[in-house]
C-alpha cells in the first residue's frame, strides 16, 4: 500500500484515523494487499468528493454527519466519471468499512451508509468449456484423485452436470435407487423452488454411475444417498469444486471452468447443435425464457434467426 504517494484532501485528524483504519484492514483482518489499496483508493476518492462537496478539506465533522443524499452524490459523481456497478459496489463497501471503524471509536455515525442500498450488480455467469474440454473434464481417465473409485465416482457427477445439465446440488442428491438400471433414461429432479422436471440421462452418464458403483466401497442402499464422501457420508459439493481446481490446473483450463460451467456448457452446447430456447429451459428448470436466453449467451442475432427458420410467416 502506498497512500505516503497521495496528497489527501482532509484534516490531519481524518487523515490519521484513515492511516489507522487502513492499517488495521492489513493487520487485523488480514485483507489482501489489492484489496487494502483499492480500500485507500476508493476513500480518496470519496474524500476528494467530500472537499468539494463542503468547500474545503473535509474533517470528521464532515464524515460524522453524512447522510444518504451525500453518499447517493458521491455514486452519482463516480458514474459520471465511467464507473460501473462492481466499482461503485466496492467503493461503497470501503467507505461503510471505514465509516463502522469511526463509529467504533465514537467520531461518526455510519447509519447513513448502512440505510443506503448498493448499486445493483451485473448478472454474471460462467463461460461455457468447449465441447473437447468438457469431454475431458468429464472422462474418468483424467480424473486426478488416486483412489479408483474416487475418480469414478467424480467422473459421474461432472458427466451429470454436462450431460443432463444438473446444477451440482441436484447431482448430489440423487439417491442410490435413482438410475439404478440402464433402462432409466430419464430422470425427475426436483430443483429451484421445488419444481420438478424431466432431463435425459445418455448412456455415458449410465456407464459412468455404473463404474462408479461396482468400485464404491460403501453399501449403496436404494434410498440413501448415492454419491459418497471418502468416509462414507453424503458427498459435500465444496468437494467436487475442489477436485474441478485440481482439473482446471492439470488440463490448463481457464478458471472459469467451475461446476456449474458445465450446466453452462450443456445449454451452450445443445443450442449450437441447433436445440431450440423452449427445450432447453424446461430441461434446465429455468421459470423464464429469459433466464435462458442470458444463460446461453442468445443475442438478439441469433434470436431473430432462430424465428426466421421456426415461423410459418417468416
Amino acid at each position: 500500500m502506498q497512500t505516503e504517494r497521495f496528497l489527501i484532501p482532509a484534516t490531519p485528524e481524518l487523515q490519521s484515523a484513515r492511516e489507522a483504519w487502513l492499517k488495521m484492514l492489513g493487520r487485523e483482518r488480514r485483507l489482501a494487499p489489492l484489496t487494502v489499496d483499492a480500500y485507500e483508493r476508493d476513500t480518496r476518492q470519496f474524500l476528494d468528493f467530500l472537499t468539494g462537496h463542503v468547500g474545503g478539506p473535509a474533517g470528521l465533522s464532515d464524515v460524522g454527519t453524512l447522510r444518504p443524499a451525500d453518499l447517493r452524490g458521491f455514486l452519482a459523481h463516480r458514474r459520471a466519471n465511467g464507473a460501473g456497478a462492481r466499482t461503485l459496489g466496492r467503493g461503497l463497501a470501503g467507505v461503510r468499512s471505514f465509516l463502522r471503524f469511526l463509529e467504533r471509536r465514537g467520531l461518526a455515525n455510519a447509519a447513513g451508509a448502512a440505510a443506503l442500498r448498493a448499486p445493483k450488480q451485473p448478472k454474471s455467469l460462467p463461460k461455457p468449456l468447449t465441447a473437447a474440454d468438457a469431454r475431458r473434464v468429464v472422462s474418468v481417465g483424467d480424473q486426478l484423485a488416486e483412489e479408483p473409485w474416487i475418480a469414478a465416482r467424480n467422473a459421474a457427477v461432472l458427466t451429470l452436470l454436462y450431460g443432463s445439465g444438473l446444477r451440482i446440488s441436484e447431482a448430489l442428491g440423487l439417491v442410490a435407487g435413482e438410475l439404478a438400471s440402464e433402462r432409466d433414461r430419464v430422470l425427475r429432479v426436483v430443483g429451484k423452488g421445488g419444481k420438478t422436471r424431466i432431463v435425459p440421462v445418455l448412456p455415458v452418464a449410465h456407464a459412468a454411475i455404473a463404474e462408479y458403483r461396482r468400485l464404491c466401497p460403501f453399501d449403496l442402499d436404494a434410498k440413501a444417498i448415492l454419491f459418497r464422501g471418502a468416509r462414507g457420508g453424503p458427498l459435500a459439493p465444496a468437494i467436487i469444486q475442489r477436485e474441478m481446481r485440481k482439473l482446471r490446473s492439470a488440463l490448463n483450463l481457464p478458471d472459469t471452468a467451475t461446476p456449474h460451467a458445465l450446466r453452462h456448457s450443456f445449454a451452450t452446447h445443445l443450442l449450437g447443435r441447433g436445440g431450440d430456447l423452449r427445450t432447453i429451459q424446461e430441461l434446465l428448470g429455468h421459470a423464464s425464457l429469459s433466464t435462458t436466453q442470458v444463460y446461453t449467451g442468445v443475442d438478439t442475432a441469433r434470436l431473430l434467426d432462430i424465428y426466421d427458420k421456426a415461423h410459418p410467416r417468416a
